[in-house]
């Protein structure tokens, strides 16, 4: 009994809250967003809120089971976890069942599906953070960057054969992680992939012809200031060129041979050089209709237009926030934003407090992971990014996405509880 009465204490509450108001808001939104004149309980169990509340459930009494466990579990069975979620990846590419084009669910009969992408998310948190946690891990040392590497490419090359291109996506989220822990470069891997991306998508709103033409006559303005002021690193200059140039020249190949024709459309789309409303555009068109109706205070619960005539599809998934848009307008959108910022910015604090490098290299990971959901999820509905089909932590349906997020927070949480133990 004091054992327990101890963890109550040390718990982070302010946490815990966030967790429950994100839970709460999603379940309603989910019932707004399926409701049924038919089957007006929220807790009618044949029907898609009804079968949240059972996710919701499970996931308190998994999380409640994780902090009654030993902390030091986890950094113990680090890499047998992640060696078991990186298993049930293989199992996914013999026996997955195909959904929207991705095989990246194990169907376990009796209508319930697992997915193993969004707890490799978790293994894989706690293998980084397990390895980066040992006392002799040197990141300046190029045997543990690869390793280190490794540990984050292995699951997400997997997710991609799966043909999950939006979980996959989320595992970039690491570099994070890396750059706070030293490792080298990171910091121009994110410069990189900023200015790859930037010419990619000016590649193919401008053409190759024009790029090359901008890329050339940038080239000789800086031959021309190196040359002049005698400056060093001429050679790195011109290598980063060279490679921009290639990048370049390989975009329409990427662009028509490597993505399917329905990423093509999405991104042409998003970046307005296709016109589609009514085909590969319809949800997000749908969706900033939705949104936009909202207005500032919204048109009340279970009042959306959008919502109760069915014009969103996947609206209580991937599309859930369109629902908090439309019922609850600004204000709602911008309470559940200040929520998610409130619980990102809560891990990374309480991550800096952590005594151990184990629990500080797993909070950044989690708040990472939580990032780019929310941050994708949220642009693609307002039609900033491609649709990819990720969910919203804590709202969008789903028993995979429920367990895997509140057991990755409910582990954090138990280890921020037990920092003081550690010397």
């Amino acid at each position: 009994m004091n054992e327990r009465n101890s963890i109550i204490g040390k718990i982070d509450w302010l946490t815990i809250l966030i967790y429950f108001a994100l839970v709460i808001i999603g379940w309603f939104s989910i019932f707004s967003a399926k409701y049924d004149e038919m089957h007006p309980s929220i807790f009618d169990l044949s029907q898609v809120y009804g079968k949240q509340l059972i996710w919701i459930g499970a996931s308190l009494l998994i999380g409640f089971v994780i902090l009654l466990v030993d902390a030091k579990f986890f950094n113990a069975f680090s890499l047998w976890i992640y060696f078991f979620f990186l298993a049930s990846l293989f199992v996914v590419l013999v026996y997955g069942k195909a959904t929207k084009g991705a095989t990246s669910w194990i169907d376990l009969g009796a209508g319930v599906k697992f997915q193993p992408s969004e707890f490799a998310k978790m293994g894989t948190a706690l293998a980084l953070a397990g390895y980066l946690g040992r006392l002799d891990v040197d990141l300046q040392k190029r045997k543990n960057q690869i390793i280190a590497a490794l540990i984050v490419l292995a699951p997400m090359a997997l997710v991609l054969l799966q043909n999950d291109t939006g979980s996959a996506i989320v595992f970039v989220s690491f570099i994070f992680v890396l750059y706070r822990e030293g490792f080298p470069g990171t910091g121009l891997v994110m410069v990189g992939g900023i200015l790859a991306i930037l010419l990619f998508v000016l590649t193919l709103v401008w053409s190759q012809t024009i790029m090359y033409i901008i890329l050339g006559s940038l080239l000789v303005v800086f031959l021309t200031y190196y040359l002049i002021t005698k400056k060093k690193g001429l050679v790195k200059m011109l290598a980063v060129f060279a490679c921009m140039f290639v990048f370049v020249f390989s975009v329409d190949y990427a662009f028509n041979k490597v993505l399917q024709e329905h990423q093509r459309n999405r991104i042409l789309v998003l970046l307005g050089q296709l016109d589609d409303p009514q085909g590969v555009g319809y949800n997000v068109h749908q969706s900033k209709i939705a949104i936009g109706s909202g207005g500032f205070s919204g048109k009340g619960f279970l009042q959306g237009t959008q919502t109760k005539y069915d014009f969103v599809p996947e609206q209580h998934t991937d599309f859930i926030f369109c629902t908090v848009g439309e019922e609850g307008g600004f204000m709602g959108t911008a309470i559940v934003v200040l929520l998610y910022v409130a619980l990102l910015v809560r891990i990374i604090v309480l991550a800096e407090r952590q005594r151990s490098t184990f629990s500080r290299v797993y909070g950044y990971s989690i708040a990472g992971i939580l990032f780019v959901h929310v941050a994708i999820n949220i642009g693609m509905t307002i039609g900033l990014v491609p649709v990819i089909g990720i969910p919203l932590p804590f709202l969008s349906y789903g028993g995979s996405s429920m367990l895997a997020f509140t057991m990755m927070l409910a582990i954090f949480v138990k280890q921020d509880a037990n920092r003081l133990n550690i010397l």
